[in-house]
């Protein structure tokens, strides 16, 4: 990416991150927004975004891709791992290395289980306004040697964007609580993990692969990626989004 093309991507990040005024918003879709930048402007391999709910227990949001979602799934389930910890601190984490002693004695489960599907370390920064923290970003990398302190700044420039824009939209609809907010997002997550294994069925392609189609196609046409995941459910065959991908 050279330097112009970065340039015009990271203000175009900020500016879409920003841009949360609209009848139609869609928290999962927002969050799938919020990690594709980071995994185009930062030095990273994946990014996944956890919320919080009004008890403090942690949802898996998004994920780049599938190792990623199967991480965070675990970390949840086992009560582990870096975004755990950067949700409850409220401060940015700095690069881990997943080989380190100290990783393996934070999170030793976690830590193995990255290990296993290929990360060497972790970085995550919180969805901060001020004093609330309403989730994390993880952002992990495939190759050893620590993420730069300029992409990790980036990256919590990014998560605090999407965090003001997330509790504007809660502000903005005082009649719909933050549970019903979380209840969407989860419905919302569930279509699209299940449009991924249709479509992916359909087409004999990967999981990740499927998931990519959709995205390109949301982001081609304007639309939620929510939406391409219910248009794919909805048909037998192979919708108007599939025939146009390949």
């Amino acid at each position: 990416m050279s330097d112009q093309s970065r340039e015009q991507r990271l203000a175009a990040a900020f500016v879409e991150l920003a841009d949360t005024l609209v009848g139609h918003f869609d928290v999962i879709h927002f969050l799938h927004t919020l990690t594709d930048h980071c995994v185009a402007l930062l030095d990273i391999s994946a990014a996944g975004v956890i919320l919080a709910t009004p008890r403090g227990d942690l949802l898996d949001a998004t994920a780049s891709d599938e190792r990623t979602r199967a991480l965070e799934l675990a970390g949840i389930e086992w009560d582990e791992g870096p975004c755990h910890e950067c949700y409850r601190t409220g401060r940015t984490l700095p690069d881990v290395p997943l080989d380190h002693p100290h990783a393996r004695t934070r999170w030793p489960r976690f830590s193995r289980r990255a290990r296993e599907l290929g990360f060497a370390s972790v970085s995550c920064a919180p969805l901060r306004l001020r004093d609330q923290v309403i989730g994390a970003l993880n952002l992990f990398r495939d190759e050893p040697g620590a993420l730069a302190p300029a992409d990790l700044r980036l990256g919590q420039a990014l998560a605090d964007t999407a965090a003001i824009g997330i509790l504007q939209q809660r502000a903005l609809h005082e009649g719909a609580t933050v549970v019903a907010q979380l209840q969407t997002a989860l419905n919302s997550r569930i279509v699209i993990e299940q449009a991924k294994g249709a479509l992916a069925t359909r087409r004999g392609i990967t999981v990740d692969e499927a998931f990519e189609q959709m995205r390109r196609f949301a982001r081609r046409h304007g639309r939620l990626l929510t939406d391409v995941a219910r248009e794919v459910m909805g048909s037998d065959a192979d919708p108007t989004p599939a025939a146009e991908e390949r």
